[in-house]
């Protein structure tokens, strides 16, 4: 049973940038006080779930599609195989929630935060994603091919071959993260903060950076794929 309550006003905020340009705005989500969701029947195709609180509840297996969730929070949930497709999240927390397999393709999420998150082969290809926090936790095989991103801040997370290949990324940050193995293919960027990324390992798209910022240690450590990219050998002079 879906249970509603009253809505709490959201906003944004801007981050301060270490130096000057764009930033992209974070979300602010003030949750009203929420109703412990009712497991009773499940997660329903294009539910409507309003101001509830879903506190360790096993979600496997159980589809969701179309479902909309406002003022939400999602706290310490089991999320392995859960069909969300075109789902859409605002005002919510997702917080350490965990699963393999997640489908969120086609999903709109906008202020939303997620912290400490586990998960591995979330499918959010195609997806819209406005104003969103991803903060710490760990997630392997990310896909967001074709997703659009704006607005969107990775914070001390650890990404495994993440794929945004196609997708369009607009006033990014990727801050103290770990980015291993990226697929970066047909990607476009915009105002896209790169600078603080903890590993930057690219694995494909190298050729699509244009639209970031990266350090000047970064460049270095990516000057032979650079030049390997372009056809140029890199050879010592050898000696007399």
């Amino acid at each position: 049973m879906v249970r509603k309550t009253a809505k709490a006003t959201s906003g944004t905020r801007t981050t301060k940038a270490a130096r000057g340009g764009p930033v992209a705005r974070r979300p602010e989500v003030r949750l009203p006080p929420l109703v412990p969701y009712d497991e009773g029947g499940g997660l329903e195709p294009d539910g409507d779930y309003d101001g509830l609180e879903f506190k360790e509840v096993d979600l496997a297996g159980q589809e969701g599609p179309g479902s909309r969730f406002m003022d939400c929070a999602l706290r310490e949930c089991g999320l392995d195989g859960t069909e969300l497709a075109r789902a859409r999240f605002i005002d919510s927390v997702l917080s350490g929630v965990r699963g393999v397999g997640t489908d969120l393709s086609g999903a709109s999420l906008r202020d939303v935060e997620v912290l400490d998150a586990r998960l591995g082969g979330t499918q959010l290809h195609g997806a819209v994603l406005e104003r969103v926090l991803f903060r710490g936790g760990k997630i392997d095989y990310l896909n967001l091919r074709n997703a659009r991103l704006k607005d969107v801040v990775f914070e001390g997370c650890f990404l495994v071959e993440p794929d945004f290949g196609g997708a369009v990324l607009e006033r990014v940050e990727f801050r103290d993260c770990v980015l291993r193995r990226a697929d970066l293919s047909g990607v476009r960027m915009t105002d896209v903060d790169l600078r603080t990324v903890a590993e930057l390992d690219i694995a494909r798209g190298l050729d699509r950076l244009a639209g970031a910022v990266i350090s000047s240690v970064q460049l270095l450590q990516l000057a032979p794929a650079f030049a390997a990219q372009i056809g140029v050998r890199v050879e010592d002079t050898p000696g007399p």
